[in-house]
């Protein structure tokens, strides 16, 4: 980012950069004590952080604000308006990262209420990938780095194939035994939180390629969610 004249302009930008990656660092960690929590089967944890969500939401608040007086003060041009522009689509997807990862904590709530019946490793070594995903978009976006971002964007497919087997399993053990049904439909909705996390880790990798290029991709999104079209044969027996 070039020095302007105005120094107060350089500061009011170098502001609302520091508040995306709060807000991304703080979402971050949602997601991954989500996780923890699910896999723990830790209740009180998984409520903290769906109460830490209104932290993320303010956040995102500030940084809109922060962008929108930078549009009507300054009236930013070229890459200063790319910024400010593309902090505001980034704000709205680490928001809805935070809400996807109170999601899956509410969920884990109820699940520690059940009988452990369902192994969770499945969603664990998806939410790996899709944590990568995340703090890799972060990373890129602190240091502008274009071919990092371009690395997460290309990610998003070994999500999809990831999510793609933890549906066909939890619909095999459902159609096992309907005492499954309930864990296994809390499961299939966290799985889903999860991908959508993958898919707005991929959205920020996007907008990144924007700030710094002014450029979008190149080419079409790679996508493999097939779960809509998934047929899975009952067992033996059944």
């Amino acid at each position: 980012m070039a020095d302007h004249t105005v120094r107060s302009f350089d500061e009011a930008l170098e502001r609302l950069r520091d508040t995306l990656l709060r807000l991304g660092g703080i979402a971050e960690k949602a997601l991954t004590e989500a996780i923890a929590a699910l896999a723990k089967r830790d209740a009180d944890m998984a409520a903290h952080i769906v109460q830490r969500d209104a932290e993320l939401d303010g956040l995102c608040r500030l940084a809109e604000d922060q962008a929108v007086k930078l549009l009507a003060l300054r009236q930013p041009m070229a890459s200063d308006l790319r910024l400010v522009v593309g902090a505001i689509r980034m704000a709205l997807d680490l928001e809805r990262v935070g809400d996807y990862a109170a999601n899956i904590a509410k969920r884990t709530i109820v699940l520690a209420q059940l009988p452990p019946a369902i192994s969770v490793g499945p969603i664990q070594r998806m939410s790996r990938i899709v944590q990568e995903m995340l703090k890799d978009t972060l990373d890129a976006f602190a240091a502008h780095d274009v071919e990092k971002a371009q690395s997460v964007w290309e990610r998003d497919e070994q999500v999809d194939e990831a999510y793609n087997a933890v549906f066909r399993s939890l619909l095999t053990y459902m159609m096992e035994d309907p005492r499954n049904i309930t864990p296994c439909a809390h499961l299939l909705f966290i799985a889903k939180n999860v991908e959508r996390i993958g898919d707005h880790a991929t959205n920020l990798a996007e907008t990144i390629r924007f700030i710094e290029l002014g450029e979008e991709m190149l080419k079409d999104r790679p996508k493999r969610d097939d779960s809509p079209f998934a047929i899975v044969e009952p067992p033996a027996g059944v």
